[in-house]
């Protein structure tokens, strides 16, 4: 009877997977692969369990980091995620000092901090995104080429 209740719980977590897609119980589903395959073998109980949250452990600590970048290759940043890295033309000189600066990133004007507290940024540079935090950017300024 003990295989019939793993053969149940990889379903359930195979069927949790389907539904979320987002690499949660996959990992789970592999250590119910092998306590299945360990309650045909009349493996003990003890072992059987241990089985399960031993691979599922190794599944998800060795296998999920290098899955997680393969399926999110692709993946296109969207809102303030994208932002990160494009160029912005300031439109009030930055001082961090003196808490003032904005610039124009695709039609919208934001508020805008000196990535370093020491540098002030003048009106009409062309500075690069680093972070976003609220509704502050972060940037830096874009070395011009003469």
């Amino acid at each position: 009877m003990e295989p019939f209740y793993w053969l149940v719980v990889l379903v359930v977590f195979l069927v949790i997977e389907i539904i979320t897609l987002g690499l949660t119980t996959i990992w789970f589903a592999g250590g119910a692969l092998v306590g299945f395959v360990a309650a045909i073998l009349h493996a003990p109980i003890l072992v059987q369990i241990i089985l399960f949250l031993l691979v599922s452990l190794i599944l998800l600590i060795f296998t999920r980091p290098v899955a997680e970048r393969y399926f999110n290759a692709d993946r296109e940043q969207t809102n303030v995620n994208s932002m990160i890295g494009k160029e912005a033309k300031v439109t009030v000189a930055i001082d961090n000092f003196n808490q003032t600066g904005t610039v124009l990133l695709n039609g919208v004007e934001w508020t805008a901090r000196s990535e370093t507290d020491e540098v002030t940024i003048a009106s009409g540079a062309r500075v690069e995104i680093c972070r976003v935090e609220g509704v502050k950017v972060f940037v830096k300024e874009v070395e011009t080429e003469s």
